[in-house]
């Protein structure tokens, strides 16, 4: 699974942005095997819009997962829309945030699994 994590600098060790529209990177990380790219976000500085302009770069790379810390509703719609999962109110590193997201995203695979086999 890739994850698009907004970011506050270019390495897993960088804090998860706060503000979607305007991270300065987001990284496109490799949920199994943490190998990861680098998105400068061209977009940061854009006088208005930020947030749509980012959610439109993130769709087109194709990622099925985003992580930050806060995003608009217009972003958040977008996102979503597209059939990508939006985790919200993240914090800490990078890595860690992916860390903690595959920790939850296989527990709740596996609870999805008992749950069919009732």
């Amino acid at each position: 699974m890739k994850i698009g994590v907004l970011a506050e600098g270019d390495t897993l060790d960088s804090y998860v942005a706060d503000d979607f529209g305007r991270a300065p990177f987001f990284l496109i990380v490799d949920m199994e095997t943490m190998d990861f790219t680098v998105v400068e976000n061209e977009h940061k500085d854009a006088a208005s819009g930020a947030g749509m302009l980012v959610a439109d770069a993130i769709v087109g790379i194709g990622v099925d997962a985003v992580i930050v810390g806060g995003i608009g509703h217009h972003g958040y719609d977008k996102l979503t829309a597209a059939g990508i999962t939006v985790s919200t109110d993240e914090e800490g590193t990078v890595e860690e945030s992916v860390t903690d997201f595959r920790r939850r995203y296989e527990r709740r695979k596996k609870f999805e699994s008992l749950k069919g086999s009732d």
